[in-house]
């Protein structure tokens, strides 16, 4: 018996129906893959940048799962909108460091990120520009890819006394004669980011 011109509509409408219904699931299936692995990287990502600010081995923690809420004080400070945190490092079960996200809002071309890691002793251990707008071969000597300058930093202390400036401006810190804007805003953000680590060196 001839299939009338509905049901062939019919037929011709369930077999769309399920086509598309198909392709939505391949669609949200491909999506959620996708998601995962661009979740995936980016922690891959933040791992190593944080691990560069940080003696290596001095740790064997997962430093994105050891994290700790910064008080509103701390926050303010370090330049970060709520809500912010500290990394921790331990070793064996043992405190060995920790890092934390400061923002110089001075930047010569605007607001400047970094990262700023902390031994347990107290000294600093790494600084890494993370973001910055400053001008490509000259204030961009403060990215650690572009110059050492930033490891002059390493093994400092907050303490009393302690003047996180550059020469120019009294301190200790060197600066690139015509680029001093961008080292005076990180020197200042790290002294900072040293203040606030410093207190967890002190009290761990």
């Amino acid at each position: 018996m001839m299939q009338s011109a509905w049901q062939r509509a019919q037929g011709s409408a369930i077999r769309l129906a399920l086509f598309a219904l198909v392709c939505a699931l391949l669609l949200a299936a491909t999506e959620a893959l996708t998601r995962d692995t661009l979740r995936a990287n980016a922690e891959a990502s933040r791992r190593a940048v944080l691990a560069q600010v940080l003696p290596a081995g001095a740790f064997d923690n997962d430093l994105l799962a050891d994290v700790q809420p910064l008080d509103p004080a701390s926050t303010t400070r370090l330049g970060l909108k709520p809500p912010a945190v500290l990394y921790r490092a331990t070793q064996a079960g043992q405190p060995s460091g920790w890092v934390v996200e400061v923002v110089a809002p001075n930047g010569y071309a605007g607001p400047i990120r970094l990262l700023v890691g902390m031994q347990a002793d107290g000294r600093l251990s790494g600084v890494r520009v993370l973001e910055h707008r400053e001008t490509p071969g000259l204030g961009d000597y403060i990215d650690a890819a572009r110059s050492p300058w930033s490891q002059q930093f390493i093994g400092q202390r907050e303490a009393p006394g302690q003047r996180w400036q550059v020469k120019k401006d009294g301190g200790r810190f060197d600066a690139m004669a015509g680029a001093t804007i961008s080292a005076r805003a990180v020197t200042a953000a790290v002294g900072r980011a040293a203040q606030v680590l410093a207190g967890q060196a002190s009290g761990h």
